[in-house]
């Protein structure tokens, strides 16, 4: 696995670099491949330090962030993490590999920083992406493995882009365009 890690507002020292890199190792056993990269952004806000990894394969993306005031244990937390996702999801994430064709998202991130900010401006951020067609189940397999409440996606049935969505009571929802 190759690694980009950054840091905002949090300089990347060795030992801080080289204990992510010794953590996520562990989740090469996952995987087939060696040319996967891991992004991995270190944040400092306030007294909290927040870690963010998403790992973007061929099949789906795995994601995860966590937040503690030790920064080593928001590591070994979010490692925890995508380790429970990918045994949580492994009958369903090798079911795909049989059934289907390969399924891959780009997301290009924008942030749009204006000089001129005036107070109607509510946008922060566009996230632009590619929609495969997909079912619902497996629209459900990519918003939990990205950490959403939500998920927009191409049916692969009637070609309508959808809305899956988590509820306060933790089934699911799903609304449908026509």
């Amino acid at each position: 696995m190759k690694y980009n890690i950054r840091g905002d507002k949090l300089e990347i020292t060795d030992a801080i670099g080289n204990y992510v890199e010794s953590k996520l190792d562990r989740l090469n056993k996952y995987f087939k491949e060696d040319n996967i990269l891991a992004n991995v952004l270190l944040s400092v806000k306030g007294t909290s330090q927040k870690i963010e990894v998403t790992i973007p394969t061929d099949k789906f993306i795995l994601r995860s962030e966590e937040s503690d005031k030790d920064l080593y244990a928001a590591i070994d937390l979010v490692t925890d993490k995508l380790e429970r996702q990918i045994r949580k999801n492994k009958t369903r994430l090798n079911k795909q590999n049989i059934d289907n064709k390969l399924k891959e998202f780009n997301f290009d991130y924008e942030v749009k920083d204006d000089e001129e900010n005036s107070e109607d401006e509510v946008i922060v951020k566009r996230k632009k992406l590619e929609m495969k067609p997909m079912d619902e189940e497996e629209a459900i397999l990519e918003m939990n493995l990205l950490g959403h409440e939500f998920f927009v996606y191409k049916d692969m049935h009637t070609n309508n882009v959808n809305v899956l969505y988590r509820r306060k009571d933790g089934n699911y929802g799903l609304i449908e365009t026509k």
